[in-house]
């Protein structure tokens, strides 16, 4: 078995949301001054490949140093779906990806590959990204779905600016990943996954180490 890095890199450049600071990578120590090296962070909490806790959209939901291990781990199901500029992945795609594939079972991690992810750089990317729509997210809940993944900045749509379907998702204390890289390197539309975010108390999310076990 590989694992597979579905991370995004981050670092000064990497692209942000529109209203989130730029990462910054402060030097604080140095081998010369103080025999080591070492660097402070400053960045948002859901910056790059990144996990948002219902706590993100939810007063009493749980928060990020309270998810369960065995919520981060385990069988992913993907499904590869084409979508452009503010495009839905919508119910009818979910059952037509179950008529081909069998049920999605109860309490699936699902993961979305929109092909949104060869935009990172382009001045859209943020605004005029694919998402769920309110109809398949409803649809995940009927499911008791464990986590939601996809390969673009959010799981809404890029012009929904009142999050329908995080507050959909996280009121039924469904996770979120977001940004997601190299789902198109998954050759089965099944793999072990393990999503690991920084144990980080009361936080509404954190970046992520994502990584595929095909």
């Amino acid at each position: 078995m590989k694992p597979l890095d579905l991370t995004l890199t981050i670092s000064t450049s990497i692209p942000t949301f529109p209203d989130s600071p730029k990462p910054q990578f402060i030097l604080w120590s140095t081998l010369k001054d103080d025999k080591y090296n070492l660097e402070l962070l400053f960045l948002s909490s859901h910056t790059g490949t990144h996990l948002d806790a219902p706590y993100h959209f939810v007063k009493n939901g749980i928060k990020i140093h309270q998810i369960p291990l065995d919520r981060l781990v385990g069988n992913g199901i993907l499904i590869k779906i084409k979508k452009g500029k503010n495009q839905s992945i919508t119910k009818n795609d979910l059952i037509l990806f179950e008529r081909k594939h069998g049920n999605i079972p109860k309490n699936s991690s699902i993961f979305f590959y929109t092909e949104w992810q060869k935009n990172l750089n382009s001045n859209y990317y943020f605004i005029n990204n694919p998402g769920l729509s309110e109809s398949a997210a409803t649809y995940l809940v009927s499911k008791k779905i464990n986590l939601v993944g996809i390969d673009s900045p959010s799981i809404d749509l890029g012009q929904d600016k009142i999050f329908k379907v995080h507050k959909i998702l996280a009121k039924n204390n469904i996770l979120i990943v977001e940004n997601l890289s190299n789902l198109n390197k998954i050759s089965s539309n099944q793999f072990d996954f393990v999503i690991l975010p920084l144990k980080l108390k009361d936080a509404t999310g954190s970046p992520v180490r994502a990584i595929a076990i095909q």
